[in-house]
């Protein structure tokens, strides 16, 4: 059984003018993400899309190298740091006998090498004698007494 000629025609017509109706709908849905795109692309603000990575671009540039400055700083103050005299030991005691307080003292001042002084106060009725013994990595080419090791000792507790 064959179709007749006209109706294969016509049939044909339809489809072709139902993909024309299609076409003609992309075409606008194409035209308006065009415009859609130039629009991102030039920018609508004075600005396009590329102008911003750019800036985006060069103000991470500024960040990481702002970052990279203060990395920097903050290694060598953390180098300066363990040179710093900043560990203290104090012991009080009383260095005679036959009575009185512990008016007499031991100060260690060292850092985290154990490098620093030791102050020592030997306290009598009458005066006090103050000396200071130099110290390299917690000890000391001079005699330290019990007192001033504790006192060496103290200056390496945490908090």
């Amino acid at each position: 059984m064959e179709l007749p000629i006209e109706v294969v025609i016509l049939a044909a017509a339809v489809i072709v003018f139902l993909f024309l109706i299609l076409v003609i709908v992309l075409w606008v849905k194409l035209n308006k993400l065009k415009k859609t795109y130039t629009a991102l692309l030039n920018g609508t603000t004075g600005m396009n899309i590329e102008e911003i990575v750019v800036n985006l671009q060069n103000q991470y540039n500024l960040v990481k190298a702002q970052n990279d400055q203060a990395d920097h700083a903050i290694q060598t103050i953390r180098q300066d740091m363990t040179r710093m005299k900043s560990r203290l030991g104090v012991y009080r005691f009383n260095a005679f006998s036959e009575g009185g307080t512990d008016l007499s003292f031991a100060i260690a001042l060292v850092d985290d090498e154990g490098t620093g002084v030791v102050l020592s106060g030997i306290h009598n009725r009458e005066q006090t004698y103050v000396y200071a013994k130099p110290l390299e990595k917690g000890q000391s080419k001079y005699a330290l007494s019990p007192e001033e090791k504790e006192a060496i000792n103290r200056s390496y507790l945490k908090e």
